[in-house]
């Protein structure tokens, strides 16, 4: 859907049915993205559940605060972007990530790491998650969810040569990554 679709369609659906089932629509139409998108930032399948919930508990709150300035998708991105960015300033996630990291030391791989694994069947996908947050980031808004730079510009908060900039060097350091692995197992 473009933007304007996009702005139809949730005043559309506000129009016409209570708040929970403009979310339960809202769910259904873009939860996938919402989870996916937190997945990427966390890198942790539980955690991406969870932010999913606290991003539709949030919309479900502030569902007649959009105010059609991007499209229902970005606005849904923002919201997951700064719900992870919370989440990641919390107490808990430091502890849990220091405890992730301590546990992976000595232990051989889990059922969950090893089916992760075969999910990422896509070496480019791979090499993504391997890019920092920010680089990561841009590619999978621009690449997967095919957002504009205006758009990821706004959702980020920064400028879209900056945008620009994170796209050109991510696509190099993908290449880069690659490349290593290549010459690394020959």
């Amino acid at each position: 859907m473009d933007s304007n679709a996009n702005c139809e369609y949730l005043r559309y659906i506000s129009d016409t049915a209570d708040p929970k089932e403009v979310l339960r629509e809202l769910m259904i139409q873009y939860g996938n993205d919402v989870w996916n998108y937190a997945y990427s930032m966390t890198r942790k399948w539980e955690v991406a559940d969870d932010i999913s919930q606290e991003v539709f508990i949030k919309v479900y709150k502030n569902l007649f605060t959009f105010r059609n300035e991007a499209s229902v998708k970005t606005w849904l991105l923002k919201i997951t972007r700064n719900t992870v960015l919370d989440y990641k300033k919390s107490a808990f996630f430091r502890r849990v990530t220091l405890v992730d990291y301590i546990s992976a030391k000595g232990t051989e791989s889990s059922a969950e790491a090893e089916v992760i694994e075969k999910m990422a069947v896509n070496d480019i996908w791979k090499q993504v998650l391997k890019l920092p947050p920010k680089y990561r980031e841009v590619l999978i808004l621009y690449g997967h969810y095919q957002l504009s730079m205006r758009e990821i510009a706004d959702l980020l908060g920064v400028s879209e040569g900056t945008v620009k900039s994170r796209l050109h060097h991510a696509r190099a350091k993908v290449i880069k990554l690659k490349e290593s692995e290549i010459h690394g197992s020959a």
